[in-house]
C-alpha cells in the first residue's frame, strides 16, 4: 500500500528549544493515522509542517510525493486542514463561510456553490445556511469548520483535535463524519489527546511525547506491549489472608480494589480463583479481568497521562 505521507527524520526548532526531534511516520492511502499525545507535545507542530505553515528545521515531509518544502503549491491543493479551534468567520454564514473557501481552491462558481450546498447537507447544517455563523453552538461550528476542509475533496485531511470540547453527542457525530470521509478514500492524519478517540478511529496509532514519537502500532499492538491481563477483585478480607491466598496480588489504594498479572490463561485463573474465594468463604464484590488500555501504555510509556499538559521552556528573557 503506497504512502498518502512520509516524515523523515523530521525536527523542527523555535529558538533554543527543538519542538519535535526527529520524527519518522509513513501514513498509509485510504487509512486513518492518529497521532496521539498530551498538549504541548508536538503534534500541532507536525500538522503546521505538513500543511506547509512552517518549514522543517530537519528532515523531510513528502505528500502523495511532493516535498512540502520544494513544492508547497502542489502540497496545498491535495491537503484540507481542521485546526483546533473552528477558523470561520463570525460574520458570514455557514454557506458564505464554504464558498469562500471553494473560491480559494480556484473552484469554478458553479461548482463551489454545488459542494458547499452537499456539504451543508452532509454536516446537518442545510437549516442554518444562511444563518450567520456568530449564531452557531461550538459543535456547528467545529462542524463547518471540517466541512470547509471538504469542500476542495482533499486527498490528504489534517485534522488537529477536531473534538475537542465538544459534548459527547456531537464528538460521536464528528467520529461518524471520520469514518465517512474514509469510506469515499480520503486519507486522514487524526490529532488527539483522547485516547479512546485513537482507539476507536486509528488504524494505526503513532505516541508522540515531547516530541518524539516513543511508540507506534496498532491499538491492539500497543495494548500487548503491556503483556498479560490483570485479574482485579474486591474481597472483604484482611491482607494478610489475600496475599495468603493470591500470592503477587498488590492492592490498589486508587480504586481500593486488589490486582494481580494473569498467565496466558487468564480465564481459567480467573475461574480458579473465584473457587479459592469460595472455598475460603472470602466475600467477593468485585472480579473480573482488567485488559491493558491505551491509557495503561501511555503512563507506561511516558510516564504521565494524555490529558497531562507537557511544560514548554519558557524563551531566554521571558518572565
Amino acid at each position: 500500500m503506497a504512502n498518502a505521507a512520509t516524515i523523515k527524520n523530521l525536527s523542527i526548532n523555535f529558538g533554543d528549544f527543538q519542538a519535535v526531534k526527529g520524527v519518522d511516520i509513513d501514513i498509509k492511502e485510504g487509512k486513518i493515522y492518529g497521532l496521539l499525545g498530551p498538549n504541548g507535545a508536538g503534534k500541532t507542530t507536525i500538522i503546521r509542517a505538513m500543511s506547509t505553515l512552517i518549514e522543517p528545521s530537519a528532515g523531510t515531509v513528502e505528500i502523495f510525493g511532493k516535498d512540502v518544502s520544494k513544492e508547497p503549491e502542489e502540497v496545498r491543493k491535495m491537503i484540507g486542514l481542521a485546526g483546533q479551534y473552528a477558523a470561520v468567520d463570525e460574520a458570514l454564514t455557514g454557506m458564505q463561510n464554504l464558498e469562500m473557501v471553494g473560491r480559494l481552491y480556484h473552484l469554478p462558481r458553479a461548482l463551489v456553490k454545488k459542494r458547499a450546498t452537499e456539504t451543508l447537507e452532509r454536516l446537518s447544517l442545510m437549516d442554518a445556511a444562511n444563518r450567520r455563523v456568530k449564531t452557531y453552538s461550538g459543535g456547528m461550528r467545529r462542524r463547518l469548520d471540517l466541512g470547509a476542509s471538504l469542500i476542495g475533496h482533499a486527498k490528504l485531511m489534517l485534522l488537529d483535535e477536531p473534538t475537542t470540547g465538544l459534548d459527547p453527542r456531537t464528538r460521536n457525530e464528528m467520529w461518524s463524519l471520520i469514518r465517512e470521509i474514509i469510506k469515499e478514500g480520503s486519507t486522514i492524519l487524526l490529532t488527539t489527546q483522547y485516547l479512546e478517540e485513537a482507539d476507536a478511529l486509528a488504524d494505526t496509532i503513532g505516541i508522540i511525547d515531547r516530541g518524539q514519537k516513543v511508540a507506534e502500532g496498532t491499538a491492539t499492538q500497543l495494548k500487548n506491549k503491556l503483556g498479560n491481563n490483570v485479574i482485579r477483585f474486591g474481597a472483604d478480607a484482611d491482607r494478610e489472608t489475600i496475599i495468603k491466598l493470591v500470592p503477587g496480588a498488590d492492592y490498589d489504594e486508587l480504586t481500593q480494589t486488589w490486582k494481580v498479572t494473569t498467565g496466558k490463561n487468564g480465564a481459567k485463573e480467573l475461574v480458579e480463583l473465584a473457587n479459592a474465594f469460595v472455598k475460603n468463604h472470602i466475600p467477593v464484590n468485585e472480579l473480573g479481568i482488567h485488559r491493558p488500555s491505551l491509557d495503561d501504555v501511555f503512563l507506561s510509556l511516558t510516564g504521565h497521562t494524555a490529558e497531562d499538559q507537557v511544560a514548554v521552556p519558557k524563551k531566554k528573557g521571558r518572565k
